[in-house]
């Protein structure tokens, strides 16, 4: 399976959590994607998780830094759950995931056109060398905090999109582990949010970020997994 539709129908007639004691989920989506306009979309699809049913959520952040978290199923066991401390507005609603080619998603939110998202992708040398890589570690080593911290080192210059951190605080204070297992480059997008046409992509004159989570200058797909530490239990590590 080497392209990304195939890996995602894949993903979701084969919901499967990795093992462990802390709330998982795993599936795939956009860890960002800026826009010369000064827009950030997110996209997370989980096919899997251990609070709830799979889900999907689109996170918005515009201009101003003012982030909208779009949920399929109710916040308590979506992304909200993780990232909420740090978002103004959360809309529930039934969220479509069409995929119009092998590289080519459409993603939007169906109650109203708040969300109108499409986005190509493609693969580089880069992304096919870190995918092999990421595939082929094991769980156990995944979970290695310096592992992670060092993956996360030489992912930003390797696929040029600046500081990445795979280990940290989400913005509620609990503590995750990201594991991205295979990536593709986001290489065009058109996007409507609220009847704003968001424009081309491209870095944003400061990186975004959300608590510990820095999102990518250049749009990246992946198919992983995340590991989240309670709050409890976080606050006791850090």
């Amino acid at each position: 399976m080497k392209e990304p539709a195939q890996v995602a129908r894949y993903v979701e007639e084969h919901p499967q959590l990795p093992p462990g004691a802390d709330e998982r989920v795993a599936g795939y989506g956009v860890m960002g994607l800026p826009f010369w306009s000064g827009h950030v979309l997110g996209l997370r699809r989980w096919t899997a998780s251990s609070v709830g049913p799979g889900f999907t959520s689109i996170w918005h952040r515009d201009p101003a830094g003012r982030w909208t978290f779009y949920e399929s199923v109710d916040p308590d066991i979506a992304c909200t759950r993780y990232f909420g401390a740090a978002v103004e507005r959360v809309r529930v609603g039934p969220i479509a995931l069409d995929w119009e080619d092998q590289r080519r998603l459409r993603v939007r939110t169906l109650n109203d056109p708040a969300v109108d998202w499409t986005l190509w992708l493609g693969a580089t040398w880069v992304t096919r060398t870190l995918s092999r890589l990421g595939s082929a570690l094991p769980t156990s080593v995944w979970r290695w905090r310096p592992v992670l911290s060092v993956m996360g080192r030489v992912a930003g210059p390797a696929l040029g999109v600046g500081k990445v951190q795979l280990t940290g605080l989400t913005a509620n204070g609990q503590l995750f582990d990201a594991t991205p297992l295979r990536l593709w480059y986001v290489t065009d997008s058109h996007a409507v949010v609220d009847g704003e046409e968001l424009g081309p992509i491209g870095p944003l004159p400061e990186q975004a970020r959300m608590a510990d989570f820095y999102f990518p200058q250049r749009g990246i797909f992946a198919v992983g997994r995340m590991y989240v530490t309670p709050v409890a239990k976080a606050s006791t590590i850090s």
